[in-house]
């Protein structure tokens, strides 16, 4: 799997504080089966990011994660506010490009509200030449309150991101059940852990994978869309949502089968 949003690089925003955290998460995110991580510190007012700082702790950070034989690779990128949007030259913005994919921005969407004029925001960014990912939207009170205000954005293009926590309801029930209706609309592209430190939103999308309850779909969310993203490829087909096809493929299910399996012959 790939995770395209998390907050593993340290003392840059309110991710992890130190290395030390940002390896625990390292060694989470490959025991739940990810081999990819995008770092996406904020960017934004109260975190000013500069793409030189987030370039070189991904660098020190790649190097810390291969010494301590942790199996994932770590990608650039940057979770952009919207005031950073517009404040920032576009090559500054492609140095922020999410996977290394200078032509796709992380857009931070905010968590009260679909501002008025936030659509039209959006194409002025997609004009420049830019793919635009939009942050846990499930999250956001106007999204909850009415899914379908994501229907013009996701039409001009922009890709759905949804947090894993949110998914599987560790973030409650109001963002778990906007979660479902936007894959029931398919307005949802994308899963991603969000992850700030060891904690409720732990770094991990294997638990989420389960709640989508199709193979297909959720490969298609946790690896087939990410990776498409990373290259620059155009998106691969979505599936057809066929709920209960529970053939389970997230790593870890053989051995806990065989675990299941032992504890029912002791």
């Amino acid at each position: 799997m790939i995770d395209l949003h998390s907050h593993i690089l340290p003392g840059v925003d309110d991710g992890a504080p130190t290395a030390d955290v940002a390896l625990e998460m390292a060694r989470d995110a490959s025991r739940d089966g990810i081999t990819t991580i995008a770092a996406t510190p904020h960017v934004r007012e109260g975190f000013q990011t500069a793409p030189e700082r987030m370039e070189h702790l991904v660098g020190v950070m790649q190097a810390a994660i291969r010494e301590a034989d942790i199996q994932v690779d770590l990608l650039p990128g940057g979770e952009l506010g919207l005031d950073a949007l517009f404040e920032l030259a576009d090559e500054q913005l492609r140095r922020f490009g999410l996977g290394g994919n200078p032509d796709c921005l992380l857009v931070e969407v905010p968590y009260h509200g679909w501002q008025q004029g936030l659509d039209a925001r959006l194409d002025a960014l997609r004009e420049r030449g830019f793919l635009l990912v939009l942050a846990h939207p499930e999250r956001n009170s106007a999204v909850q309150a009415r899914p379908e205000v994501l229907s013009r954005a996701v039409d001009s293009g922009a890709i759905v991101q949804l947090t894993a926590a949110s998914l599987d309801g560790r973030l409650g029930e109001r963002p778990r059940r906007t979660c479902m209706r936007l894959l029931e609309l398919g307005l949802a592209h994308l899963l991603a852990s969000d992850a700030h430190a060891p904690t409720i939103r732990q770094i991990g999308l294997s638990s989420a994978a389960r709640e989508v309850d199709d193979e297909a779909l959720a490969r298609w969310l946790t690896l087939d869309v990410p990776a498409a993203i990373v290259a620059g490829r155009p998106l691969p087909r979505r599936p057809v949502w066929n709920k209960g096809r529970r053939q389970a493929w997230w790593p870890g299910r053989a051995r806990l089968l065989r675990g299941r399996g032992a504890a029912r012959d002791n």
